[in-house]
């Protein structure tokens, strides 16, 4: 089960995607949608956000490069992603050792993961 972080008026709140492991991109990315709408509106049940292993937390869309998310409790890990940015491609050139350019950009994205070690503690 993976929690996706949501914003709402009343604060943050992380809704779970259940059995992700075996649905498809598809699946889950109609579920998040509909999950994160129902956030905002506050009409989750106690069953869509309760319990949960791991959180996403996507602030890319928001331009954000990069941050380090707090873990939602009880959770043992959040994950944060920040934006894709462009940057130039750079190859090392295996005959000389020098790292060169290639004149193509790829997109990078910065993942940042926080874990809670304590879990399973008495």
């Amino acid at each position: 089960d993976v929690s996706v972080a949501v914003a709402t008026p009343t604060g943050l709140i992380t809704p779970i995607i259940r059995n992700a492991q075996a649905r498809g991109l598809v699946e889950i990315s109609t579920e998040t949608k509909e999950l994160a709408k129902k956030a905002r509106d506050g009409q989750l049940q106690p069953n869509e956000y309760q319990g949960g292993t791991v959180t996403v937390s996507n602030m890319g869309g928001m331009g954000v490069d990069s941050f380090t998310a707090i873990i939602n409790q009880p959770h043992s890990m959040i994950l944060a992603c920040g934006t894709a940015s462009p940057r130039p491609e750079i190859i090392k050139n295996e005959e000389t050792g020098e790292y060169e350019m290639t004149g193509k950009v790829e997109q990078t994205i910065s993942f940042t993961a926080s874990f809670d070690h304590q879990i399973g503690r008495a």
